[in-house]
Protein backbone atom coordinates (compact mmCIF):
# COMPACT_ATOMS: atom_id res chain seq x y z
CA UNK A 1 0.00 0.00 0.00
CA UNK A 2 2.84 2.39 0.89
CA UNK A 3 4.56 1.66 -2.42
CA UNK A 4 1.33 2.30 -4.31
CA UNK A 5 0.92 5.65 -2.53
CA UNK A 6 4.51 6.61 -3.36
CA UNK A 7 4.17 5.71 -7.03
CA UNK A 8 0.83 7.55 -7.29
CA UNK A 9 2.26 10.60 -5.54
CA UNK A 10 5.32 10.73 -7.81
CA UNK A 11 3.10 10.31 -10.88
CA UNK A 12 1.21 13.54 -10.13
CA UNK A 13 4.20 15.35 -8.65
CA UNK A 14 3.18 15.64 -4.99
CA UNK A 15 4.41 14.23 -1.69
CA UNK A 16 2.74 11.23 -0.01
CA UNK A 17 1.26 13.39 2.82
CA UNK A 18 -0.26 15.74 0.24
CA UNK A 19 -1.68 12.81 -1.72
CA UNK A 20 -3.20 11.38 1.47
CA UNK A 21 -4.78 14.76 2.21
CA UNK A 22 -6.14 15.07 -1.35
CA UNK A 23 -7.70 11.59 -1.19
CA UNK A 24 -9.38 12.35 2.14
CA UNK A 25 -10.44 15.72 0.79
CA UNK A 26 -12.19 14.13 -2.20
CA UNK A 27 -13.80 11.57 0.14
CA UNK A 28 -15.60 14.48 1.86
CA UNK A 29 -18.02 14.41 -1.11
CA UNK A 30 -19.52 10.93 -0.46
CA UNK A 31 -19.24 11.50 3.30
CA UNK A 32 -21.25 14.71 2.99
CA UNK A 33 -23.83 13.02 0.76
CA UNK A 34 -24.33 10.26 3.36
CA UNK A 35 -25.24 12.89 5.96
CA UNK A 36 -28.63 13.19 4.22
CA UNK A 37 -29.61 9.67 5.28
CA UNK A 38 -28.53 9.73 8.94
CA UNK A 39 -31.60 9.42 11.19
CA UNK A 40 -32.40 11.78 14.10
CA UNK A 41 -30.94 15.20 14.84
CA UNK A 42 -28.53 13.84 17.41
CA UNK A 43 -27.34 11.23 14.90
CA UNK A 44 -26.70 13.90 12.27
CA UNK A 45 -24.65 16.04 14.65
CA UNK A 46 -22.71 12.99 15.87
CA UNK A 47 -22.07 11.85 12.29
CA UNK A 48 -20.84 15.32 11.31
CA UNK A 49 -18.47 15.42 14.30
CA UNK A 50 -17.10 11.87 14.00
CA UNK A 51 -16.71 11.86 10.21
CA UNK A 52 -14.85 15.18 10.31
CA UNK A 53 -12.57 14.00 13.12
CA UNK A 54 -11.88 10.67 11.37
CA UNK A 55 -10.97 12.32 8.05
CA UNK A 56 -8.69 14.71 9.96
CA UNK A 57 -7.01 11.75 11.62
CA UNK A 58 -6.44 10.06 8.25
CA UNK A 59 -5.14 13.28 6.71
CA UNK A 60 -2.93 14.73 9.44
CA UNK A 61 -2.69 12.17 12.24
CA UNK A 62 -4.13 12.01 15.75
CA UNK A 63 -2.51 15.26 16.92
CA UNK A 64 -4.64 17.26 14.49
CA UNK A 65 -7.80 16.57 16.46
CA UNK A 66 -6.07 17.63 19.68
CA UNK A 67 -5.19 20.93 18.03
CA UNK A 68 -8.78 21.36 16.84
CA UNK A 69 -10.12 20.58 20.31
CA UNK A 70 -8.22 23.46 21.93
CA UNK A 71 -9.96 26.41 20.19
CA UNK A 72 -13.28 24.55 20.21
CA UNK A 73 -13.11 24.11 24.00
CA UNK A 74 -11.88 27.67 24.56
CA UNK A 75 -14.75 29.03 22.46
CA UNK A 76 -17.42 26.89 24.09
CA UNK A 77 -16.24 27.58 27.63
CA UNK A 78 -16.20 31.32 26.85
CA UNK A 79 -19.85 31.09 25.73
CA UNK A 80 -20.83 29.10 28.84
CA UNK A 81 -18.96 31.15 31.43
CA UNK A 82 -18.50 34.67 30.01
CA UNK A 83 -21.33 35.33 27.58
CA UNK A 84 -21.15 39.17 27.71
CA UNK A 85 -17.49 38.98 26.61
CA UNK A 86 -17.40 35.64 24.81
CA UNK A 87 -17.03 37.19 21.34
CA UNK A 88 -13.87 39.22 21.94
CA UNK A 89 -12.52 36.59 24.34
CA UNK A 90 -12.84 33.80 21.77
CA UNK A 91 -11.39 36.07 19.09
CA UNK A 92 -8.26 36.73 21.17
CA UNK A 93 -7.86 33.16 22.44
CA UNK A 94 -8.60 31.58 19.07
CA UNK A 95 -6.20 33.79 17.17
CA UNK A 96 -3.63 33.47 19.95
CA UNK A 97 -3.61 29.69 19.70
CA UNK A 98 -3.55 29.80 15.89
CA UNK A 99 -0.59 32.20 15.91
CA UNK A 100 1.21 29.91 18.36
CA UNK A 101 0.72 26.97 15.98
CA UNK A 102 1.87 29.09 13.04
CA UNK A 103 5.07 29.97 14.90
CA UNK A 104 5.70 26.43 16.16
CA UNK A 105 5.09 24.60 12.89
CA UNK A 106 6.14 27.35 10.44
CA UNK A 107 3.79 25.67 7.99
CA UNK A 108 4.58 28.05 5.16
CA UNK A 109 8.01 26.44 4.74
CA UNK A 110 6.41 22.99 4.50
CA UNK A 111 3.77 24.23 2.05
CA UNK A 112 6.46 25.76 -0.18
CA UNK A 113 8.23 22.41 -0.27
CA UNK A 114 5.00 20.54 -1.08
CA UNK A 115 4.27 19.36 2.46
CA UNK A 116 1.05 19.58 4.48
CA UNK A 117 -0.05 19.79 8.09
CA UNK A 118 -3.21 20.56 10.06
CA UNK A 119 -2.54 24.30 10.40
CA UNK A 120 -4.54 25.14 7.28
CA UNK A 121 -7.57 23.30 8.64
CA UNK A 122 -7.07 24.98 12.03
CA UNK A 123 -7.25 28.35 10.28
CA UNK A 124 -10.77 27.64 8.97
CA UNK A 125 -11.88 26.09 12.27
CA UNK A 126 -10.75 29.20 14.16
CA UNK A 127 -13.01 31.43 12.08
CA UNK A 128 -16.01 29.15 12.68
CA UNK A 129 -15.40 29.08 16.45
CA UNK A 130 -15.10 32.88 16.57
CA UNK A 131 -18.21 33.50 14.46
CA UNK A 132 -20.25 31.19 16.70
CA UNK A 133 -19.13 32.97 19.88
CA UNK A 134 -19.68 36.44 18.42
CA UNK A 135 -23.15 35.49 17.19
CA UNK A 136 -24.00 34.16 20.66
CA UNK A 137 -22.68 37.41 22.13
CA UNK A 138 -24.89 39.36 19.68
CA UNK A 139 -27.88 37.48 21.09
CA UNK A 140 -27.63 39.67 24.21
CA UNK A 141 -27.83 42.96 22.30
CA UNK A 142 -30.93 44.90 21.36
CA UNK A 143 -32.05 44.43 17.78
CA UNK A 144 -31.76 48.12 16.94
CA UNK A 145 -28.07 48.00 17.88
CA UNK A 146 -27.31 45.29 15.34
CA UNK A 147 -26.47 45.34 11.64
CA UNK A 148 -28.50 43.20 9.25
CA UNK A 149 -25.90 40.41 9.21
CA UNK A 150 -25.84 40.34 13.02
CA UNK A 151 -29.65 40.13 13.19
CA UNK A 152 -29.64 37.27 10.70
CA UNK A 153 -26.89 35.21 12.37
CA UNK A 154 -27.30 35.92 16.09
CA UNK A 155 -27.87 33.04 18.48
CA UNK A 156 -30.35 33.51 21.31
CA UNK A 157 -29.71 30.12 22.92
CA UNK A 158 -26.45 28.28 23.51
CA UNK A 159 -25.99 25.37 21.08
CA UNK A 160 -25.41 21.99 22.71
CA UNK A 161 -21.82 20.75 22.66
CA UNK A 162 -22.57 18.03 20.08
CA UNK A 163 -24.26 20.64 17.84
CA UNK A 164 -21.21 22.85 18.25
CA UNK A 165 -18.66 20.14 17.36
CA UNK A 166 -20.84 18.97 14.46
CA UNK A 167 -20.88 22.54 13.14
CA UNK A 168 -17.11 22.85 13.42
CA UNK A 169 -16.27 19.59 11.62
CA UNK A 170 -19.22 18.82 9.32
CA UNK A 171 -18.77 18.04 5.61
CA UNK A 172 -15.00 18.26 6.01
CA UNK A 173 -15.50 22.01 5.63
CA UNK A 174 -12.73 22.69 8.16
CA UNK A 175 -10.18 21.38 5.63
CA UNK A 176 -10.43 24.35 3.25
CA UNK A 177 -13.75 26.03 3.95
CA UNK A 178 -16.19 27.36 3.22
CA UNK A 179 -16.85 29.22 6.46
CA UNK A 180 -20.57 29.35 7.28
CA UNK A 181 -22.70 30.35 10.24
CA UNK A 182 -23.84 28.20 13.17
CA UNK A 183 -27.43 29.35 12.61
CA UNK A 184 -27.31 28.09 9.00
CA UNK A 185 -25.90 24.76 10.15
CA UNK A 186 -28.67 24.31 12.74
CA UNK A 187 -31.45 25.25 10.32
CA UNK A 188 -30.03 22.92 7.66
CA UNK A 189 -29.80 20.01 10.11
CA UNK A 190 -33.30 20.65 11.51
CA UNK A 191 -34.79 21.39 8.05
CA UNK A 192 -35.87 24.89 9.03
CA UNK A 193 -35.59 28.26 7.29
CA UNK A 194 -34.91 27.90 3.58
CA UNK A 195 -34.46 24.14 4.07
CA UNK A 196 -38.01 23.68 5.39
CA UNK A 197 -40.44 21.80 3.11
CA UNK A 198 -42.48 24.25 1.00
CA UNK A 199 -45.17 24.30 -1.63
CA UNK A 200 -42.39 24.22 -4.24
CA UNK A 201 -42.23 20.48 -3.63
CA UNK A 202 -39.37 18.26 -2.47
CA UNK A 203 -35.92 19.60 -1.69
CA UNK A 204 -34.06 20.55 -4.88
CA UNK A 205 -31.61 18.03 -6.32
CA UNK A 206 -27.96 18.96 -5.71
CA UNK A 207 -26.51 16.68 -8.38
CA UNK A 208 -26.38 19.15 -11.27
CA UNK A 209 -24.57 21.79 -9.22
CA UNK A 210 -22.26 19.14 -7.74
CA UNK A 211 -21.25 17.84 -11.18
CA UNK A 212 -20.64 21.41 -12.32
CA UNK A 213 -18.31 22.01 -9.35
CA UNK A 214 -16.45 18.75 -10.05
CA UNK A 215 -16.00 19.62 -13.73
CA UNK A 216 -14.63 22.98 -12.68
CA UNK A 217 -12.23 21.26 -10.27
CA UNK A 218 -11.02 18.95 -13.06
CA UNK A 219 -10.31 21.83 -15.45
CA UNK A 220 -8.52 23.79 -12.71
CA UNK A 221 -6.25 20.89 -11.76
CA UNK A 222 -5.47 20.08 -15.40
CA UNK A 223 -4.48 23.69 -16.10
CA UNK A 224 -2.42 23.88 -12.91
CA UNK A 225 -0.51 20.68 -13.74
CA UNK A 226 0.15 22.01 -17.25
CA UNK A 227 1.42 25.41 -16.11
CA UNK A 228 3.35 24.63 -12.92
CA UNK A 229 6.44 23.10 -14.60
CA UNK A 230 6.90 26.36 -16.53
CA UNK A 231 5.99 28.99 -13.91
CA UNK A 232 6.86 28.17 -10.30
CA UNK A 233 8.63 29.55 -7.24
CA UNK A 234 11.99 27.99 -8.11
CA UNK A 235 11.96 29.93 -11.38
CA UNK A 236 11.72 33.20 -9.44
CA UNK A 237 14.91 32.31 -7.60
CA UNK A 238 16.75 30.75 -10.54
CA UNK A 239 19.88 32.19 -12.20
CA UNK A 240 18.02 32.72 -15.50
CA UNK A 241 15.60 35.15 -13.82
CA UNK A 242 18.48 37.42 -12.81
CA UNK A 243 19.63 37.72 -16.44
CA UNK A 244 16.24 38.72 -17.81
CA UNK A 245 15.17 42.29 -18.50
CA UNK A 246 12.37 44.17 -16.74
CA UNK A 247 9.49 43.07 -18.99
CA UNK A 248 10.39 39.38 -18.93
CA UNK A 249 10.75 39.43 -15.14
CA UNK A 250 7.40 41.18 -14.78
CA UNK A 251 5.69 38.72 -17.14
CA UNK A 252 7.17 35.74 -15.25
CA UNK A 253 5.90 37.16 -11.97
CA UNK A 254 2.50 37.61 -13.60
CA UNK A 255 2.39 34.01 -14.85
CA UNK A 256 3.63 32.62 -11.52
CA UNK A 257 0.78 34.33 -9.67
CA UNK A 258 -1.70 33.27 -12.35
CA UNK A 259 -0.52 29.64 -12.14
CA UNK A 260 -0.60 29.46 -8.33
CA UNK A 261 -4.25 30.56 -8.24
CA UNK A 262 -5.46 27.45 -10.11
CA UNK A 263 -4.40 25.26 -7.20
CA UNK A 264 -6.73 27.21 -4.92
CA UNK A 265 -9.50 27.13 -7.53
CA UNK A 266 -9.25 23.32 -7.54
CA UNK A 267 -9.37 23.00 -3.74
CA UNK A 268 -12.33 25.35 -3.38
CA UNK A 269 -14.22 23.62 -6.20
CA UNK A 270 -13.93 20.27 -4.39
CA UNK A 271 -15.07 21.74 -1.06
CA UNK A 272 -17.95 23.46 -2.87
CA UNK A 273 -19.03 20.11 -4.34
CA UNK A 274 -18.96 18.47 -0.88
CA UNK A 275 -21.12 21.14 0.76
CA UNK A 276 -23.54 21.31 -2.18
CA UNK A 277 -24.19 17.56 -2.25
CA UNK A 278 -24.95 17.59 1.49
CA UNK A 279 -27.71 20.14 0.88
CA UNK A 280 -26.06 22.79 3.05
CA UNK A 281 -24.92 24.62 -0.09
CA UNK A 282 -28.51 25.51 -0.96
CA UNK A 283 -29.12 29.26 -0.61
CA UNK A 284 -32.68 29.77 -1.80
CA UNK A 285 -34.62 30.18 -5.05
CA UNK A 286 -34.22 32.59 -7.91
CA UNK A 287 -36.91 35.18 -8.68
CA UNK A 288 -37.31 33.86 -12.21
CA UNK A 289 -40.34 31.99 -13.45
CA UNK A 290 -40.07 29.10 -13.01
CA UNK A 291 -37.83 29.59 -10.00
CA UNK A 292 -34.58 27.66 -9.82
CA UNK A 293 -32.49 26.62 -6.82
CA UNK A 294 -29.35 28.58 -5.98
CA UNK A 295 -26.26 26.80 -4.66
CA UNK A 296 -23.87 29.62 -3.82
CA UNK A 297 -23.66 29.25 -0.03
CA UNK A 298 -20.50 27.17 -0.50
CA UNK A 299 -19.10 29.25 -3.35
CA UNK A 300 -15.62 30.40 -2.44
CA UNK A 301 -14.39 31.79 -5.75
CA UNK A 302 -15.67 33.28 -8.98
CA UNK A 303 -12.81 32.39 -11.32
CA UNK A 304 -13.78 34.71 -14.17
CA UNK A 305 -14.52 37.43 -11.65
CA UNK A 306 -10.94 37.20 -10.32
CA UNK A 307 -9.16 36.93 -13.65
CA UNK A 308 -11.17 39.72 -15.33
CA UNK A 309 -11.80 42.01 -12.36
CA UNK A 310 -12.20 45.59 -13.56
CA UNK A 311 -11.28 46.93 -10.15
CA UNK A 312 -9.29 45.73 -7.15
CA UNK A 313 -12.34 46.57 -5.01
CA UNK A 314 -14.13 43.63 -6.63
CA UNK A 315 -11.49 41.06 -5.62
CA UNK A 316 -12.66 40.44 -2.00
CA UNK A 317 -16.13 39.73 -3.47
CA UNK A 318 -14.87 37.01 -5.82
CA UNK A 319 -11.77 35.53 -4.13
CA UNK A 320 -12.01 33.36 -0.99
CA UNK A 321 -15.54 34.71 -0.81
CA UNK A 322 -16.66 33.19 2.49
CA UNK A 323 -13.53 34.28 4.38
CA UNK A 324 -13.90 37.77 2.87
CA UNK A 325 -17.50 37.79 4.11
CA UNK A 326 -16.32 36.69 7.56
CA UNK A 327 -13.72 39.47 7.65
CA UNK A 328 -16.32 42.03 6.64
CA UNK A 329 -18.87 40.95 9.26
CA UNK A 330 -16.53 40.22 12.18
CA UNK A 331 -13.69 42.71 11.67
CA UNK A 332 -14.35 45.52 9.16
CA UNK A 333 -17.96 46.37 10.09
CA UNK A 334 -17.30 46.12 13.83
CA UNK A 335 -14.44 48.62 13.65
CA UNK A 336 -16.69 51.28 12.13
CA UNK A 337 -18.07 53.61 14.78
CA UNK A 338 -21.79 54.27 14.69
CA UNK A 339 -22.65 57.19 12.44
CA UNK A 340 -19.22 57.29 10.80
CA UNK A 341 -18.00 56.01 7.44
CA UNK A 342 -15.25 53.38 7.16
CA UNK A 343 -11.83 54.58 6.05
CA UNK A 344 -8.34 53.32 5.32
CA UNK A 345 -7.82 52.28 8.98
CA UNK A 346 -10.66 49.73 8.83
CA UNK A 347 -9.36 48.43 5.51
CA UNK A 348 -5.78 48.12 6.77
CA UNK A 349 -6.88 46.48 10.06
CA UNK A 350 -8.98 43.95 8.16
CA UNK A 351 -6.16 43.11 5.75
CA UNK A 352 -3.70 42.83 8.64
CA UNK A 353 -6.06 40.42 10.43
CA UNK A 354 -6.19 38.35 7.26
CA UNK A 355 -2.40 38.39 7.06
CA UNK A 356 -1.98 37.21 10.67
CA UNK A 357 -4.62 34.52 10.08
CA UNK A 358 -2.53 33.16 7.20
CA UNK A 359 0.66 33.16 9.26
CA UNK A 360 3.42 35.42 10.56
CA UNK A 361 5.63 35.24 7.50
CA UNK A 362 6.71 38.68 6.26
CA UNK A 363 5.48 37.77 2.78
CA UNK A 364 1.92 37.39 4.04
CA UNK A 365 2.04 40.69 5.94
CA UNK A 366 3.48 42.52 2.91
CA UNK A 367 0.93 40.94 0.57
CA UNK A 368 -2.06 42.11 2.62
CA UNK A 369 -0.64 45.58 3.22
CA UNK A 370 -0.13 45.70 -0.55
CA UNK A 371 -3.76 44.61 -0.95
CA UNK A 372 -4.94 47.53 1.18
CA UNK A 373 -2.88 49.93 -0.95
CA UNK A 374 -4.14 48.27 -4.13
CA UNK A 375 -7.80 48.67 -3.12
CA UNK A 376 -7.26 52.28 -2.00
CA UNK A 377 -5.68 53.06 -5.39
CA UNK A 378 -8.61 51.43 -7.19
CA UNK A 379 -11.05 53.62 -5.29
CA UNK A 380 -9.26 56.71 -6.67
CA UNK A 381 -9.62 55.40 -10.24
CA UNK A 382 -13.29 54.64 -9.59
CA UNK A 383 -13.97 58.18 -8.31
CA UNK A 384 -12.33 59.63 -11.40
CA UNK A 385 -14.29 57.27 -13.63
CA UNK A 386 -17.61 58.25 -12.01
CA UNK A 387 -16.84 61.95 -12.47
CA UNK A 388 -16.49 61.61 -16.27
CA UNK A 389 -19.57 63.06 -18.04
CA UNK A 390 -21.80 60.58 -19.86
CA UNK A 391 -20.95 62.13 -23.25
CA UNK A 392 -17.26 61.19 -22.85
CA UNK A 393 -17.54 57.42 -23.19
CA UNK A 394 -14.08 57.07 -24.75
CA UNK A 395 -12.39 58.61 -21.71
CA UNK A 396 -14.55 56.58 -19.32
CA UNK A 397 -13.75 53.33 -21.15
CA UNK A 398 -10.07 54.24 -21.11
CA UNK A 399 -10.22 54.61 -17.32
CA UNK A 400 -12.01 51.25 -17.07
CA UNK A 401 -9.18 49.63 -19.03
CA UNK A 402 -6.54 51.39 -16.89
CA UNK A 403 -8.29 50.11 -13.75
CA UNK A 404 -8.31 46.56 -15.14
CA UNK A 405 -4.61 46.74 -16.12
CA UNK A 406 -3.74 48.24 -12.73
CA UNK A 407 -5.58 45.41 -10.92
CA UNK A 408 -3.86 42.69 -12.97
CA UNK A 409 -0.44 44.28 -12.49
CA UNK A 410 -0.62 44.93 -8.74
CA UNK A 411 -2.39 41.66 -7.89
CA UNK A 412 0.21 39.42 -9.53
CA UNK A 413 3.10 41.57 -8.32
CA UNK A 414 1.76 41.42 -4.75
CA UNK A 415 1.18 37.64 -4.98
CA UNK A 416 4.95 37.11 -5.15
CA UNK A 417 5.18 37.87 -1.41
CA UNK A 418 2.41 35.36 -0.72
CA UNK A 419 4.37 32.67 -2.59
CA UNK A 420 7.98 33.18 -1.42
CA UNK A 421 7.09 34.30 2.15
CA UNK A 422 10.52 35.50 3.34
CA UNK A 423 11.31 39.21 3.68
CA UNK A 424 14.58 38.99 1.76
CA UNK A 425 13.11 37.13 -1.22
CA UNK A 426 9.99 39.30 -1.33
CA UNK A 427 11.91 42.58 -1.35
CA UNK A 428 14.46 41.23 -3.84
CA UNK A 429 11.75 40.16 -6.28
CA UNK A 430 9.79 43.40 -5.84
CA UNK A 431 13.03 45.29 -6.40
CA UNK A 432 13.78 43.29 -9.54
CA UNK A 433 10.79 45.04 -11.18
CA UNK A 434 11.56 48.40 -9.53
CA UNK A 435 8.72 48.10 -6.97
CA UNK A 436 6.25 49.02 -9.69
CA UNK A 437 3.33 47.34 -7.91
CA UNK A 438 4.01 49.32 -4.72
CA UNK A 439 4.71 52.66 -6.37
CA UNK A 440 1.62 52.60 -8.62
CA UNK A 441 -1.02 52.51 -5.82
CA UNK A 442 0.89 55.03 -3.69
CA UNK A 443 1.07 57.45 -6.62
CA UNK A 444 -2.66 56.99 -7.24
CA UNK A 445 -3.51 57.61 -3.56
CA UNK A 446 -1.41 60.82 -3.56
CA UNK A 447 -2.95 61.98 -6.84
CA UNK A 448 -6.40 61.21 -5.44
CA UNK A 449 -5.75 63.62 -2.57
CA UNK A 450 -4.60 66.33 -4.97
CA UNK A 451 -7.03 65.81 -7.87
CA UNK A 452 -10.46 65.56 -6.36
CA UNK A 453 -13.00 65.27 -9.17
CA UNK A 454 -16.28 67.12 -9.10
CA UNK A 455 -19.35 65.09 -8.31
CA UNK A 456 -21.19 63.64 -11.31
CA UNK A 457 -23.55 66.07 -13.04
CA UNK A 458 -26.48 63.76 -12.28
CA UNK A 459 -25.93 64.33 -8.55
CA UNK A 460 -25.89 68.11 -9.10
CA UNK A 461 -29.11 67.97 -11.03
CA UNK A 462 -30.78 66.06 -8.21
CA UNK A 463 -29.64 68.65 -5.67
CA UNK A 464 -31.03 71.49 -7.81
CA UNK A 465 -34.37 69.71 -7.92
Amino acid sequence: MALEMESMASAIGVSVPVLRFLLCFVVTIPVSFTHRFVPSLFGKHLYAALSGAFLSYLSFGFSSNLHFLVPMLLGYLSMVLFRPYCGILTFLLGFGYLIGCHVYYMSGDAWKEGGIDATGALMVLTLKVISCAMSYNDGLLKEEELREAQKKNRLIELPSFIEYVGYCLCCGSHFAGPVFEMKDYLEWTERKGIWAPTEKGPAPSPFGATIQALLQATVCMALYLYLIPHFNISGLNGPAYQEWGFWKRLSYQFMSGFTARWKYYFIWSISEAAVIISGLGFSGWTDTSPSKPKWDRAKNVDILGVEFAKSSVQLPLVWNIQVSTWLRHYVYDRLVQKGKKPGFFQLLATQTTSAVWHGLYPGYIIFFVQSALMIAGSRVLYRWQQAIPSNMDVVKNLLVFISFAYTVLVLNYSAVGFMVLTLQETLALYGSVYYIGTIAPIVLILLGNMIKPAKPSRSKARKEQ
